[in-house]
């Protein structure tokens, strides 16, 4: 009896295992930039995590939880390419980071949010969306389903 107990168990690992390790890359969807575009938003601050210039892509679930105040449906979509400022803020300078939220339930520590960060290259920047990304969006948008950006910045 223990022996086959362990086995279960020892099998219950291994397909967990295999889970982990199977569970597909986080990467930008293709397509993104025919989404809904915002403003162009330039930040000049250089004290400010968004000091740059940068553009918000909002797919058509995510336009819909804006205009609805932002409530966002399971599934909606955001990205923010961001620019440096390069001499002229008039100008973008080189894109120098990507990044996504992915409305999704199973992200209860990020309010119900995936979030995912990628370099210039698309290529995931392995950030620590706890750390580096929902502390802000909890301080600033708890109130706005922890998005920061409103309907006001796609005029």
């Amino acid at each position: 009896m223990k022996s086959r107990l362990s086995l279960v168990v020892s099998v219950i690992v291994l397909f967990a295992s295999i889970a982990a390790f199977a569970a597909p890359a986080v990467l930008l969807p293709k397509g993104y930039r025919s989404w809904k575009k915002s403003e162009r938003k330039v930040v000049t601050d250089k004290s400010s995590l968004f000091y740059g210039i940068h553009y918000i892509y909002a797919d058509t679930k995510a336009m819909k939880g804006y205009q609805a105040g932002n409530r966002f449906a399971e599934g909606s979509r955001i990205i923010v390419e961001h620019f440096n400022i390069k001499g002229n803020p008039a100008v973008d300078g080189p894109k120098n980071m990507v990044v996504m939220m992915r409305k999704d339930k199973r992200f209860q520590k990020t309010g119900g949010w995936q979030f995912s960060g990628f370099g210039a290259n698309g290529k995931p920047s392995g950030i620590d969306p706890v750390a580096t990304c929902f502390g802000c969006h909890l301080k600033d948008a708890s109130q706005r389903d922890f998005v920061i950006s409103t309907v006001k910045d796609f005029k």
